[in-house]
């Protein structure tokens, strides 16, 4: 049984290893202000690109531009969380395993 439960662990230790090296390839977008500002991050939550149309950009309003970034990356760093939990999830069978996510 022992060696059972080795070769289960590493088979499960492999496909968690793939899943994450496949979080960081893919990415999720996010759009704030009806797209004027547009974010694009990892499945690992590394922050790629940050898009922001030129009209947006108001030297009288900064406050309201920043809030635009913001809220675009916080829906970002959301989607991409939802994309490591969908991933992830199945493999851990719902363990909020420190580091996987």
């Amino acid at each position: 049984m022992n060696r059972q439960f080795l070769r289960q662990a590493q088979q499960l230790q492999a496909r968690l290893a793939k899943a994450q090296e496949e979080l960081e390839n893919e990415t999720v977008e996010a759009t704030a202000g009806g797209g004027v500002i547009r974010v694009i991050m990892t499945g690992k939550l590394k922050l790629e690109a940050i898009h922001i149309d030129p009209q947006t950009v108001d030297p009288n309003d900064v406050e309201m531009l920043e809030e635009l970034v913001l809220a675009a990356v916080n829906e970002g760093l959301q989607k991409a969380q939802d994309l490591a939990q969908e991933k992830l999830g199945g493999l851990t069978g719902g363990m909020n395993i420190p580091g996987l996510g």
